[in-house]
């Protein structure tokens, strides 16, 4: 098993800052791509920053500038550090990870999402 745990969401003003967590626990080989994708409420989910094992990012347009996605190998983590936040990031975000397991299964692995609210 392979699960994903998220930390660091909560309420902050508009212009503040979060940074989220996400670490990988499980039997696991490697972990490719790590990404970080968010769903306001009635809304679909969308990807807003993902970075490879290799450290190249893709980062949307409504966040570039002011969102940072990072990443340590060693320890299977990504990081996604929000600054200038406005009422529209306000969503639930949810870590997302290409894992190859220890028996070298691959698998698309999800978190159960970490609440970001920004008040006006």
């Amino acid at each position: 098993q392979v699960h994903l745990v998220e930390s660091g969401g909560g309420l902050v003003q508009t212009g503040g800052s979060l940074s989220l967590t996400c670490a990988t626990n499980g039997s696991i080989f490697r972990v490719d791509d790590m990404g970080w994708f968010r769903q306001a409420p009635g809304q679909q989910r969308d990807l807003v920053a993902v970075i490879s094992r290799g450290g190249s990012t893709n980062i949307a347009d409504s966040v570039k500038g002011r969102f940072t996605i990072s990443r340590t190998n060693d320890k299977n983590t990504v990081y996604l550090q929000m600054n200038s936040l406005k009422p529209e990031d306000a969503a639930v975000y949810y870590c997302n990870a290409k894992v190859i397991t220890s028996s070298l299964r691959r698998l698309e692995v999800w978190g159960l999402g970490t609440l970001v609210t920004v008040s006006s």
